[in-house]
């Protein structure tokens, strides 16, 4: 894939080229020189990725594009409580009349090449991700008018979509949703972004840098002393941080996504 960056969903295979405005290609073909060179394999794989998004969301009224955190190549089947904020956020503006369309945005491929790519990014604060994915939504929004994107993001994906609504902060159509954000970073409130660093029960001990709490709820997972009561959370799965777990569940969290989408999507009219 172009770059090993892709916007997962739809399958590019089955793009049906004759029903794509020639400006639309056209637009394509432009960024994706701009971004991956004359290499004419990486160009057709970058155009088909933005053609395939642009055939799924023409006739939508709102896109939703996923950042995974961690190393950043999770699918929200693979993210259970993102995945059920996601259906909220579906079921939620869908009652309000919208018609949505959700993707993954898959910012890194498996294994350890992919891991040192990512750890570099991070060092530098997404500065070429960030600038992907960006122009990947503002190529949408150029060429579907009034469609409406939420960059949505947890953990380390909440520092790109955060970069990433930085760059768009013209861009009116386009909104946030984040949770969990790193301790290392610290973001632009904008007006269009909802950013949740408590799950309702407690603190996110790894946004706020509580590294004796980490590494006292780890201890206690390995050692089998950890009890319902605790407040869930994980790093990478291994490493414990209380807190750091969202899920639609939680009313802090429901109720602050709900109250968000009211105030900037309301009814469809």
């Amino acid at each position: 894939m172009a770059k090993e960056i892709v916007i997962q969903e739809p399958d590019s295979s089955e793009i049906e080229y004759q029903a794509v405005p020639q400006s639309v290609i056209d637009g394509a073909i432009e960024l994706a020189v701009e971004f991956v060179g004359d290499s004419r394999d990486r160009l057709q794989s970058f155009v088909d990725q933005l053609l395939a998004t642009y055939v799924e969301a023409k006739d939508r009224d709102v896109v939703v594009v996923f950042n995974s955190g961690g190393w950043g190549w999770n699918l929200t089947k693979e993210t259970p409580g993102w995945e059920s904020i996601l259906e909220g956020i579906k079921s939620q503006l869908e009652s309000l009349g919208y018609n949505l369309l959700v993707l993954n945005y898959w910012r890194t491929s498996r294994g350890l090449r992919g891991c040192m790519k990512e750890f570099t990014e991070v060092v530098k604060r997404y500065p070429s991700k960030a600038e992907d994915l960006a122009r990947r939504v503002e190529f949408l929004t150029d060429h579907i008018p009034n469609l409406r994107i939420i960059i949505a993001g947890e953990s380390t994906g909440t520092v790109i979509s955060a970069k990433a609504m930085g760059i768009l902060r013209d861009k009116t159509q386009v909104y946030s949703i984040q949770t969990g954000t790193p301790f290392w970073h610290k973001p632009t409130a904008l007006d269009r972004t909802l950013l949740m660093n408590s799950n309702g029960r407690g603190i996110d001990t790894f946004s706020y840098g509580n590294v004796s709490a980490i590494l006292w709820a780890t201890f206690k997972s390995w050692f089998g002393l950890s009890s319902a009561k605790d407040n869930p959370g994980s790093i990478l799965s291994w490493l414990k941080a209380p807190g750091h777990h969202y899920s639609w569940q939680y009313p802090g969290v429901s109720s602050e996504v709900v109250n968000f989408l009211e105030r900037n999507f309301g009814i469809k009219r």
